[in-house]
């Protein structure tokens, strides 16, 4: 893999370009002849400000490098920060908290609550906390993910491209240091599949956000400004400023030519709602 800006040296204290990094990161689970080894000793950095996607195949260990980078998973192995603080070894009272005020996570199953209304299901990490928004960047959050006219509305009022946006904007809202979205379009048909990517690259270029997107799909992964590669629990490759076509081709090279999604999925820009679990 050539060097670039997304892979800083481990061993150096991290610059103010990097949300996050990781050394020498393991993950097993299971023990003796059942052991099974998800990600072996990854080295990564993620430079804030920049909208980074990790794919490989199923079981190639992407979504528990966002795990574990997220502070979600323990590791069994190595060290991991957020910005300049070792979230590895702390307890979970700590990570809860870290988590809470400093990250937000976009799942592909949305995770409102069905009784609490589009504003109030943004705001709900922030009264759970006793914070109060900015209502300065609420307001932008908000006016950017195009919701003002569906703020009183429950999930049940509103469309799969309109749920997950909620979700966007509750990920926005705190102003976190870093954004995990794992799968974000998986559960989504085209358009509004399209419509969120867009909505997270608008965060990144309008919002100064840091989005971390885990995918299967090339087409998703082109909204990116890097692509990583995983396999086998590792990282085999990059591809900054990529293509659907050029993903496409690139992930063939780690699916024996049996890429997870058809050329045609591609080239339209999105694959259609996905299971692919690692």
């Amino acid at each position: 893999m050539s060097p670039s800006a997304a892979q800083p040296a481990p061993d150096l204290a991290p610059a103010d370009g990097v949300a996050a990094r990781a050394r020498g990161l393991t993950k097993a689970y299971g023990s003796g002849e059942t052991t099974v080894l998800a990600l072996d000793s990854v080295d990564v950095g993620i430079v804030r400000g920049r909208f980074t996607a990790v794919m490989g195949p199923s079981g190639s260990g992407k979504s528990t490098l966002m795990h574990c980078l997220a502070g979600l998973d323990t590791v069994s192995a190595g060290q991991v920060w957020l910005g300049d603080t070792e979230i590895t070894g702390l307890k979970e009272r700590e990570l809860t908290r870290l988590r809470r005020d400093r990250i937000g996570f976009m799942f592909q199953s949305f995770n409102l609550i069905p009784t609490l209304n589009a504003l109030e299901n943004i705001t709900l990490p922030m009264d759970i906390a006793g914070q109060k928004p900015d209502q300065k960047w609420l307001d932008q959050v908000i006016d950017t993910l195009g919701l003002r006219n569906r703020l009183k509305h429950r999930p049940s009022q509103l469309s799969g491209g309109q749920q997950q946006r909620v979700a966007c904007a509750r990920a926005l809202a705190s102003r976190p240091e870093l954004i995990f979205a794992d799968e974000p379009t998986g559960n989504l048909d085209s358009r509004a599949g399209l419509e969120v990517l867009a909505f997270l690259r608008e965060a990144v270029d309008s919002l100064g956000q840091t989005v971390v997107m885990v995918t299967h799909d090339p087409g998703a992964a082109a909204h990116s400004d890097l692509v990583l590669f995983l396999a086998d629990g590792r990282i085999v490759d990059e591809m900054g400023q990529p293509t659907a076509e050029a993903v496409l081709e690139r992930m063939r090279l780690f699916t024996g030519g049996s890429p997870q999604v058809s050329d045609a999925d591609a080239v339209r820009g999105q694959a259609g709602p996905a299971t692919e679990e690692d």
